[in-house]
């Protein structure tokens, strides 16, 4: 097992197959700046069999979680075909993605067919308006509640509800969303705002906390903490007293969870994160291109993972720390 200078393990691999998105979050994307942004070359972005190779390779050395992201992965041309080829992938438990949905109802089937494990599925709030404002896009939000349930009933289910939470534009969808959500297998996670790159206009100001979430919920529904379905994992689980679910809070700010992660990150024009808040990664594909061999681009991987010492959260404290970052459409949430 490959551990870094802190002894975190490398167990998962989120792979950006796109830096393209069909929303402008305001949190992610804003409009203002990536309606003019210069998007990767096709010949820039990793290939299917590319990805593939150093998935193996990542797997052999100790990977067992992988989850396709963006932008978004819908967006990428045949995304079932790599689905398919990474599920072949001898010691690799567990196949998820991260989606806005958006094109989800048409694909489901098929990505269950190809062997897709689980989704993740953005949604920032249940009110048409609230939601249109947060994306920035004029989608209904009927059409992922939709997609929600097209998924669930492909097999995709039970499917994790992604709320990224920012003062003064959608803390009231708390309420609305968890009363939606509750009684029903999906779990509810509400997502403390992160100063993710250097375009989203960070503030802490901006940040509802997780325990304002929980005090909020509180009001209507008792819950109560909940253990970890496993070492590392990022969401802290509550349930409804009651029986009727539960929900998870991510809470990068005001709770730090660096010490247990365990995440390495492939952007989609092949370069590896070890953090979400890093300003440089390590490049993969030029040494991929120039014929590098298996056994070496092994050697990079674990020379990155095993110099690993990034904490970024926390260190951050109440304040963005101003070293450029790269931004989450390239390496995913």
């Amino acid at each position: 097992m490959v551990k870094d200078t802190l002894s975190r393990s490398m167990r998962d691999l989120r792979i950006s197959v796109t830096d393209r998105c069909s929303f402008r979050c305001v949190y992610c994307m804003p409009r203002e700046v990536y309606d003019n942004h210069q998007y990767l070359d096709r010949s820039d972005i990793l290939t299917y069999d590319e990805i593939t190779r150093l998935t193996k390779i990542a797997v052999e050395l100790g990977v067992t979680k992988v989850r396709l992201t963006g932008g978004e992965p819908l967006l990428r041309r045949e995304i079932g075909t790599l689905v398919s080829m990474l599920a072949k992938i001898e010691g690799l438990n567990d196949l998820a993605m991260t989606t806005n949905a958006l094109q989800l109802s048409k694909m489901a089937n098929a990505l269950v067919s190809a062997g897709l494990s689980r989704v993740t599925i953005s949604l920032d709030a249940i009110d048409d308006a609230v939601f249109k404002k947060m994306i920035d896009t004029d989608v209904d939000v009927s059409v992922v509640l939709r997609a929600i349930e097209d998924a669930s009933e492909s097999g995709l289910g039970p499917i994790k509800i992604n709320t990224v939470l920012r003062k003064g534009w959608n803390e009231d969808q708390i309420l609305p969303l968890a009363e939606y959500f509750r009684g029903t297998p999906h779990v509810l996670r509400f997502i403390e705002y992160m100063d993710v790159g250097t375009t989203n206009q960070w503030v802490l100001d901006d940040v509802v906390t997780a325990a304002q979430v929980v005090e909020t919920i509180q009001t209507e529904w008792p819950i109560e903490a909940i253990e970890a379905q496993y070492p590392g994992e990022v969401a802290k689980r509550w349930r409804y007293m009651d029986g009727e679910g539960e929900i998870g809070l991510i809470a990068s700010v005001s709770q730090p969870f660096c010490g247990a992660c365990t995440r390495l990150r492939l952007s989609a024009e092949g370069s590896i994160y070890t953090c979400l808040f890093a300003g440089a990664g390590t490049d993969l594909r030029g040494p991929m291109r120039d014929g590098a061999t298996d056994v070496e681009l092994a050697e990079i991987i674990t020379s990155t993972w095993t110099t690993r010492d990034d904490r970024y959260s926390e260190l951050r404290g109440g304040v963005a720390i101003s070293d450029p970052k790269v931004e989450m459409s390239y390496i995913g949430g």
